[in-house]
């Protein structure tokens, strides 16, 4: 008895890595552009007015919002990393070395969200 192609694949982790860079570039071009608006257009330009900072303190202290913000860097991290892999292996054509352009892309965007996460919790 034969087995198919399909049966004789070992599985991996590729589906979780388009899963985050998936939910990555849906979390990243829906957030980042209105907190760029926001904090970097809108409040210098005296569009809105500005929050008092202890206002702006207690929000960004609120368990929720750090969570939201972890889960974006994160979610943007691993976005980035996902496309710079693949930007690497294609563009500059380093398919030879896979493994190193695999555990440097996702071992950078680990690192940058474990960074990330101690920060906002510390802060």
């Amino acid at each position: 008895m034969t087995t198919s192609r399909r049966e004789s694949r070992r599985p991996t982790a590729e589906p979780l890595a388009w899963l985050a860079f998936s939910a990555g570039g849906m979390a990243a071009a829906l957030l980042i552009p209105v907190l760029i608006l926001l904090f970097g257009i809108a409040i210098p330009l005296g569009w809105i007015a500005a929050p008092e900072y202890t206002h702006l303190h207690s929000v960004l202290r609120h368990p929720i919002t750090v969570v939201v913000l972890i889960g974006l860097c994160v979610l943007a991290l691993f976005h980035a990393a996902h496309r710079l892999r693949f930007t690497l292996w294609h563009g500059l054509r380093l398919q030879r070395a896979r493994g190193a352009v695999t555990v440097a892309c996702y071992g950078g965007a680990a690192v940058g969200s474990v960074v990330a996460a101690y920060l906002l919790i510390r802060g």
